[in-house]
C-alpha cells in the first residue's frame, strides 16, 4: 500500500477481523494472565491497526473501511459490557470467550479457501500468497503447540484449521501456477 500508494486489489476486512481476532485472544489472556498471549495479541493488533490505518490513509473511499471501524468499536465495547458486566462467574467467561475467540479464529483460517473455486476453475493461485501461507502454518501450527502444553483446547483446536488450510494451500501453490510477480528482498 504504502510503496504503491494505492489499496487495489487489498482487502479492507481481513485486516479488521484480524485485529478484532487479536484483541479477542488478548482478553483471553489477560482473563488467565497468559503474558504470552496478552503479548503476541498486543503485538498482533498493533500491527493490523497500522494496517487498516494505510489502507484508509491510501484508500480514495474513506468512508466504508471507517464506518466498519465505527461499527467494530461499538461490537467491542458490546462485547466486553457483556463478558465483563453479565457473566460474573470468571470459569464461564473464560468457556465463553474461549469459543467466541475459537469460532472467530477458525472462520478467519477458513476464509482464504473462499476462492477455492476460482482456483480451480482459472488453474492459477494468483489471489493467494505463498508467504502469508507458509506464515499462517509455521503461527498456527505453533499455536497448536502452545495450546497442548497448556492443555487449553480453546487455543489448540481452533488452529487446526490454520495447518489444514495453509496445506490445502501449499498443494494448490504446487498444482497450480502462481502467476504473480516474484517478491524479491527489501535493501536494507
Amino acid at each position: 500500500m504504502v510503496s504503491k500508494k494505492s489499496v487495489d486489489n487489498i482487502q479492507f476486512l481481513p485486516f479488521l477481523t484480524t485485529d478484532l481476532n487479536n484483541l479477542g485472544w488478548f482478553y483471553y489472556g489477560y482473563l488467565k494472565s497468559d503474558a504470552t498471549l496478552m503479548t503476541v495479541n498486543t503485538i498482533g493488533a498493533a500491527l493490523q491497526t497500522l494496517y487498516m490505518v494505510a489502507y484508509i490513509f491510501y484508500s480514495t473511499e474513506k468512508r466504508q473501511p471507517v464506518s466498519r471501524v465505527i461499527a467494530t468499536l461499538v461490537i467491542l465495547v458490546l462485547a466486553f459490557f457483556y463478558f465483563s458486566q453479565l457473566v460474573p462467574d470468571m470459569n464461564d467467561r473464560l468457556n465463553q470467550l474461549g469459543l467466541f475467540c475459537s469460532v472467530f479464529t477458525i472462520s478467519m483460517y477458513l476464509s482464504p479457501l473462499a476462492d477455492l473455486a476460482q482456483i480451480i476453475r482459472t488453474k492459477s493461485t494468483k489471489c493467494l500468497s505463498l508467504p502469508l501461507t507458509i506464515t499462517t502454518f509455521l503461527a498456527s501450527t505453533s499455536w497448536v503447540l502452545y495450546g497442548l502444553q497448556l492443555n487449553d483446547a480453546y487455543i489448540m483446536v481452533p488452529n487446526l484449521p490454520g495447518i489444514v488450510t495453509s496445506l490445502v494451500r501449499i498443494w494448490l501453490f504446487w498444482r497450480y501456477s502462481q502467476d504473480q510477480p516474484s517478491y524479491s528482498l527489501l535493501q536494507t
